[in-house]
């Protein structure tokens, strides 16, 4: 089979999909990448606009290598024509092997012999009262405004939540000269302590973390309770929280963040067909799909999207993925042992991280009535406990009743969120209450756009 008689199509330029079509190009196949982003690099090596000035150490601190190297890659493929780079486009979705796109120049129908999909992740946030006031954004928003502009988004910034990248943001923060006032982690030191063992699969990475955590000093509150964000008209005022002794602290601000970890990203694999499993570590659903990426039939999986491995783990996944895709199509492909063993190490590492910053389910669960769950469709925790009241525990059953999920970002901010609440009325656990179905189009988008002309 000659290499480039079957169209193979990547959704997604960050570490997972360059990798991907670095491994594929390296073999002869000439893959399509498609990416939503206007430069290849994803969230985590996120590039500012071509005339922005600042040096990648400052950018990306000790990772500033590892997206230079990342960066020279995917520009090189380009470059040479060795692949087809579809920048600015969004899937919005996906029927009979044919992926139906939003590009700068209008709708485009791209049809696939073989597909990966390297969506990667979003910000995972756990509703609070106040979360939906203007100011209030997530640690993901927090870090993308200071990488691709330079800017901070507030004066006297809190960041709360719990992970990793609630250290890295307000480390990434506090060096630019921002004007961090708390850090609140909702996740207590014995729990942190407990996860330890299991991180030191990767030694280096908890070394980096310690150290980063010391940055931070004083201003770092570990097993701390959200208690409320207080607004006015212009947006944040105030963050109520409890600290670890069950005091009540109250931190004057004018702009809070929040995130707990990461949610997969898998609208577009669910409209591919896959499978779902609910994962006890990662306490959300992820995809169904082997080692090496299959997921079934001419579909291929990598990155955070599939499990929440990190920047390296998705490197490697995507490799993993485009060698699985090689061999199916009886070419070449590198040997994986190596890449295996090393997933499985980043796998290790991100279990230990997950159960020593967990989601605050506990929390979730105790919202008060009053509280936003959705905000897209301002449906409380009130609406939510009355919709599964009525129309029982499945999370499907409460949406067709209470409308969460219906919004603009279909879920990906209350799903989980709505689930907790939803379980802990009904006392049964989250994986039982079940996962939104994923609908077309994935995202938001001008009706004008998408109706064919007559």
């Amino acid at each position: 089979m000659r290499p480039n008689a079957v169209r193979v199509v990547i959704v997604g330029a960050g570490p997972a999909g360059i990798r991907a079509a670095q491994t594929l190009v390296a073999a002869g196949v000439k893959p399509v990448v498609i990416d939503e982003g206007a430069r290849a690099g994803g969230q985590i090596y996120r590039r500012p606009p071509p005339a922005f000035k600042r040096r990648a150490e400052a950018l990306y601190g000790s990772e500033a290598s590892k997206a230079v190297d990342l960066h020279a890659v995917f520009d090189g493929m380009v470059a040479s024509g060795t692949i087809d780079y579809l920048p600015a486009t969004s899937v919005l979705s996906h029927a009979e092997n044919v992926l139906h796109a939003l590009t700068p120049a209008g709708r485009r129908e791209i049809g696939y012999d073989r597909l990966i999909i390297a969506t990667g992740a979003t910000d995972r946030v756990a509703p609070v009262p106040g979360w939906q006031a203007p100011g209030v954004y997530s640690l993901g928003a927090a870090q993308i405004a200071l990488k691709a502009q330079g800017v901070a988004l507030g004066r006297s910034i809190v960041l709360a939540g719990s992970g990793p990248l609630l250290t890295l943001v307000a480390y990434q923060l506090l060096e630019a000269g921002a004007g961090v006032v708390a850090v609140l982690d909702t996740s207590g030191l014995r729990n942190q302590l407990a996860g330890l063992f299991g991180m030191l699969s990767r030694p280096r990475l908890v070394l980096r973390g310690l150290a980063m955590r010391a940055r931070l000093g004083k201003l770092y509150h570990a097993g701390v309770t959200i208690a409320g964000i207080d607004t006015d008209s212009t947006g944040p005022v105030a963050i109520r929280w409890c600290d670890a002794g069950g005091k009540a602290r109250e931190t004057a601000c004018d702009m809070v963040a929040l995130g707990w970890h990461l949610r997969a990203e898998t609208q577009l694999a669910a409209l591919a067909g896959c499978r779902f499993d609910y994962d006890a570590d990662w306490l959300q659903w992820l995809p169904r799909a082997d080692r090496m990426g299959r997921a079934g039939g001419n579909l291929y999986l990598a990155g955070d999207g599939l499990r929440i491995l990190g920047a390296d783990g998705a490197e490697i996944a995507g490799r993993l993925a485009a060698c699985a895709c090689l061999s199916d199509m009886d070419l070449p492909a590198p040997d994986s042992a190596g890449d295996l063993r090393r997933l499985a190490r980043c796998e290790r590492f991100a279990r230990a991280m997950a159960r020593a910053f967990p989601w605050p389910a506990q929390m979730v669960r105790q919202l008060p009535d009053e509280t936003v769950v959705c905000r897209c469709e301002g449906v409380t925790a009130a609406g939510l406990r009355e919709g599964a009241a009525l129309g029982g525990t499945e999370v499907n059953r409460v949406k067709s009743l209470a409308r969460v999920g219906m919004g603009r970002c279909q879920g990906r901010f209350c799903q989980l969120a709505a689930a907790e609440i939803i379980a802990a009325d009904a006392a049964i656990d989250p994986a039982e209450a079940g996962r939104l179905r994923d609908q077309a189009p994935v995202r938001p988008l001008p009706i004008g756009t998408w109706i064919r002309d007559a």
